[in-house]
């Protein structure tokens, strides 16, 4: 009965062979996390990997923009040493807040004074290729490309594989094989099918939260020769709230290119052809980028994307689940993409993996496990969510604001007016985006004294497109 509680050893620790279902980032990353307490491990992918830093179809967001916050940094260089060195080498930006960014969030331009954090913003397929290297240069990780895995092979108790065939017209009537395994492991991204897989072997499909403001966002290359000679920041950040909700990010990536993502709520999409994607620009509460796009050369179509919902699978709570089998990356929580955070707390949760599989402390059930992800993806979950409800059509079983949170919610609010010009409440504010502090540090006395009692200290008038001296 344990092990049908899911309770019984995950199988990592020791384990002949582990599979992870996709090979995105957060696949390859729990693929080198496994590979220290497995003999081998196989990656499964749908696709079959480019040679070069391109688009690929099992990828949809790869076209959009992507950045690797601070802790996302970190996280990835104890589990790869030397691979943020390797990012920086091919050419992707690194961009420092405030210094860098003309930002304007809550009604208020932030004061460009001193980075007190940094992100990079190099394309998703370029920072895939730099992992996807170092992960499949470990001769205890291997890919089989260009396959699908159609299901779980086991029972109630669990897992022992999974049941996969070759790609493509040619087979798709073809009986699935079956790919034995001691540990599974999904990260096979939104459109996982591990819930429909543990129903058919008589497990419980976990409980999903949803949250879903109908936000879309319309994304395209550009080169600008004369973003220079207007500014000397890297990028342009219109941050959307319940009273604006339109929104725009212009970031570079590498090969002197930009990447622009404008965003709208449900109603309100941006569109995907040439002028009515430029014309969007006119709803915003300042010409920023407007005239920026004036100035530049597009490079690229226009790409959409509208699939945005908040959704975190319970599979941390009590339940008749198999043991064997976890769920990591988007397959366990995805968030709204406009957060930024999907990339690092892939690499946060690869982190989570390797530790609790090694703790000598505790054995390693998989419920103890898939419970250290779950915490790895938590500060993420209540940055997104929290903010997504508070948008005008939000809509799902995590959209209710709680009677407990209101309070929370009115002193985040005097927090943001205040990050834009105090450098205690603004460094405070970042640490906790970028996921290197907990939330709590927002609530610390030197903080929360410039929060109740402090003024809202100036901020620039207008765009403020040079630094602070």
């Amino acid at each position: 009965m344990a092990d049908q509680l899911g309770s019984g050893p995950v199988a990592g620790r020791g384990a002949r062979h582990a599979v992870v279902i996709g090979g995105s980032v957060a696949g390859l990353l729990a693929a080198r996390a496994l590979a220290e307490h497995a003999e081998r491990v196989t990656v499964v992918e749908r696709d079959r990997f480019p040679q070069e830093a391109e688009p690929r179809a099992g990828v949809p967001q790869g076209r959009h923009l992507h950045v690797l916050l601070e802790a996302g940094q970190r996280a990835m260089d104890r589990l790869l040493p030397g691979v943020v060195d390797e990012l920086r080498a091919a050419g992707a930006p690194r961009v420092g807040v405030p210094r860098d960014m003309v930002q304007l969030q809550a009604g208020r331009w932030f004061r460009r004074t001193d980075p007190t954090f940094h992100f990079f913003c190099g394309s998703r397929p370029q920072l895939e290729q730099v992992v996807r290297r170092r992960v499949l240069a470990d001769p205890r990780v291997e890919a089989l490309e260009g396959t699908e895995v159609v299901g779980l092979a086991g029972d109630v108790a669990r897992v022992r594989g999974v049941l996969v065939r070759e790609r493509g017209a040619a087979h798709r009537d073809a009986e699935p094989r079956l790919l034995a395994a001691d540990l599974v492991v999904d990260a096979s991204g939104r459109g996982t099918r591990a819930p429909k897989w543990l129903a058919a072997i008589g497990a419980e499909a976990p409980r999903e939260e949803t949250l879903d403001t109908g936000l879309a966002y319309a994304t395209r290359v550009y080169r600008n020769e004369r973003h220079a000679d207007d500014t000397d920041a890297l990028g342009l950040f219109l941050v959307p709230n319940p009273r604006q909700t339109y929104g725009a990010v212009v970031l570079p990536v590498e090969d002197g290119r930009f990447l622009v993502t404008l965003s709208g709520l449900r109603g309100a999409e941006p569109p995907t052809d040439d002028k009515g994607f430029e014309a969007y620009t006119e709803r915003f509460p300042d010409p920023l980028v407007r005239d920026w796009l004036a100035k530049a050369e597009p490079d690229s179509p226009v790409y959409g994307f509208r699939a945005t919902a908040n959704v975190r699978r319970r599979y941390d709570l009590t339940g008749r689940s198999p043991a064997g089998f976890l769920a990591t990356g988007d397959a366990l929580c995805t968030f709204n993409p406009i957060y930024g955070q999907g990339m690092t707390v892939a690499a946060l949760a690869a982190e989570a993996l390797r530790d609790a599989l090694a703790d000598p402390r505790r054995t390693p059930t998989t419920r103890r496990v898939q419970r250290a992800l779950f915490r790895a993806s938590r500060q993420a979950w209540d940055i997104s969510a929290g903010s997504d409800k508070k948008m005008p059509g939000a809509l799902g079983d995590a959209a209710r604001v709680t009677p407990a949170e209101r309070p929370a919610n009115w002193y985040l609010a005097r927090v943001q007016v205040r990050a834009a010009g105090d450098p205690v409440v603004g460094t405070a504010f970042r640490g906790v985006l970028s996921l290197v502090k907990p939330v709590e540090s927002l609530f610390a006395p030197r903080v929360a004294r410039r929060v109740l009692f402090g003024p809202v200290r100036p901020t620039p008038d207008r765009p403020p497109l040079w630094r602070e001296e």
